[in-house]
């Protein structure tokens, strides 16, 4: 049986080693995602400044996506590129945190393709 804590610092282990080949600059910032039981949540980083440029949530006030999870994360996914290209962005690089690239992560993924980024 999996506990809550071996998942959670398997998916820490996971992220250290995926972080160590990766890093957002100003041409090309990452794109992290950040998943929870009742949200979805993606941040586009400048890991040279430390500073976040474009930020978007399926809990924000101005989200009114409705449906599944999937579809939530997609409309996610359009809603953060929409954000970054009005921000002069199209280039990101892709930070799955440490998740597996299934299910909602792939979906906001597919949607931030789909919304003008290239990763």
């Amino acid at each position: 049986m999996i506990t809550m804590a071996n998942k959670t610092s398997r998916r820490e282990r996971i992220k250290k080693g995926i972080r160590k080949n990766l890093a957002g600059s100003v041409e090309r910032p990452r794109l992290s995602v950040f998943r929870s039981n009742k949200g979805i949540y993606a941040q586009i980083i400048d890991d040279l400044n430390g500073k976040t440029l474009v930020s978007a949530s399926s809990n924000a006030k101005d989200f009114a996506a409705s449906g599944t999870k999937i579809e939530q994360s997609k409309a996610v996914g359009k809603l953060v590129a929409e954000k970054a290209v009005a921000a002069g962005i199209s280039k990101v690089v892709f930070d799955r945190n440490g998740y597996l690239y299934h299910g909602r992560v792939k979906s906001l993924a597919e949607g931030a393709r789909e919304g003008g980024l290239d990763f």
